[in-house]
């Protein structure tokens, strides 16, 4: 506990991590205050009520920030953001240009890549504001809008999305930790209150050791994603010992640690962003007159509503986009070169090729028991929620999931900025 206390001191007492804590905190009662600005013509009593039992505008509201539960001028969030950060990702699986761009052009590469991703973003957020407000407008939430009323509503939430997404890359830059998955974190702590009344309201003691067993599940899940954060797999590496005239360098050995779950959290966001445009175009196509537009919204909203196929589905995404993500961030045949430059090498295996090999192997057996133990913990909720019937805790595992996985990776890189200042 002292060193706890310790730690906390020295956040505050250091001015350059003292700024960033402020600037997180700033930025997020900034993000907090516009997610309580509604756009024109909301019906607050009707959409309450809506969003209550819709499941699918239950989730799209905690990657809103919140935002959603009262049509805010940030509505959409970053899910715009994170859909164009998946599509960019995916052109680079497909393009050894973009590729490069990502991997090999360092910062100027890096800043194109982005600044690609949110030129993409903004035809997105105009698709899916165009989509929610048109679908909301014919449920009564909106009321009577003429075409400027919608051209205006809609220019305002795609600025909102826009803005949000500029905050997010600030926090990134001025403070700690990923800014966009910070955003995420605010909302679903921002729907604790609201998600605590509602138990209490529908809490019954019949139920109550099906409440148990929830409680032991989360503990359970809070410490697997804990250690499934934590675990490595060590690879050692050795340097080739050099000699210069009298000088002698190298010779020493570490090792390249390759993480259980090397893609975070980022697959469950990924699979969640996908998973939800089925809902969008069922619930928008559901008040068509057409019949066949209808019978293709029957089909969507059968896939959403029947929860094996569901979750099956979802199980596969976030196991799919393990592995996606996991490429993307961890190229074997990179980290061979760069060992091969510096005069490392891994005892027992020859540079080059077998590097390569030898790293692809071993990280196919890691991200399979990431990807796996992911899959299972998004789905464990809608599974349990079938099972049981109780719905209060429909997106909890997600939202544990995300919450502990953000509160790591803060603890981590807070720790390393000390750690740096201790220097």
């Amino acid at each position: 506990m002292e060193i706890v206390w310790k730690k906390i001191k020295m956040m505050f007492s250091d001015k350059i991590l003292r700024s960033r804590i402020l600037f997180i905190l700033g930025a997020l009662i900034v993000f907090r205050l516009l997610s309580a600005i509604p756009i024109p013509g909301v019906d607050i009593l009707k959409l309450q009520t809506f969003i209550n039992n819709n499941q699918f505008l239950g989730v799209l509201n905690i990657f809103s920030g919140g935002g959603l539960s009262t049509l805010s001028i940030i509505m959409l969030g970053v899910g715009p953001y994170i859909t164009g950060s998946i599509i960019m990702q995916l052109l680079t699986m497909m393009s050894p240009r973009l590729k490069a761009m990502y991997q090999e052009d360092g910062e100027i590469g890096r800043k194109k890549f982005n600044q690609i991703s949110r030129l993409i973003t903004v035809p997105l957020a105009l698709v899916q504001g165009l989509a929610l407000l048109s679908f909301l407008g014919k449920q009564g939430i909106l009321g009577d809008l003429s075409i400027f009323g919608m051209i205006t509503n809609i220019s305002v939430v795609v600025a909102g999305s826009m803005f949000i997404m500029w905050i997010g890359e600030l926090m990134s830059e001025f403070g700690i930790g990923n800014g966009v998955s910070i955003i995420i974190f605010a909302g679903i702590v921002a729907s604790i209150p609201t998600a605590l009344s509602q138990f209490l309201f529908t809490f019954d003691v019949a139920n109550l050791p099906t409440y148990i067993l929830f409680l032991i599940i989360g503990a359970l899940i809070v410490a697997g994603v804990v250690m499934v954060s934590e675990a490595e797999r060590p690879v050692p590496v050795t340097y080739a010992k050099q000699i210069r005239g009298e000088h002698v360098s190298g010779g020493t050995q570490t090792y390249l640690p390759i993480r259980v779950n090397q893609a975070g959290v980022i697959p469950i966001i990924f699979a969640l962003s996908i998973l939800l445009f089925p809902q969008m175009i069922g619930s928008l196509l559901a008040t068509s007159t057409n019949a066949f537009w209808v019978s293709i919204s029957n089909g969507l909203m059968w896939f959403v509503n029947n929860t094996w196929i569901y979750s099956i589905t979802y199980f596969i995404l976030v196991f799919l986009f393990t592995y996606f993500y996991t490429a993307v961030t961890f190229d074997p045949e990179q980290i061979s070169t760069n060992l091969q430059k510096n005069g490392a090498f891994i005892p027992g295996i020859r540079p080059g090729a077998s590097t390569k090999e030898y790293l692809s192997k071993i990280l196919n057996r890691t991200t399979m028991m990431g990807a796996v133990f992911l899959g299972v913990i998004a789905v464990l909720p809608l599974v349990m929620k079938s099972i049981t019937g109780i719905t209060s805790f429909s997106i909890g595992g997600t939202s544990l999931l995300i919450v502990v996985s953000v509160v790591l990776d803060l603890i981590k890189k807070t720790d390393a900025q000390l750690s740096m200042r201790e220097y």
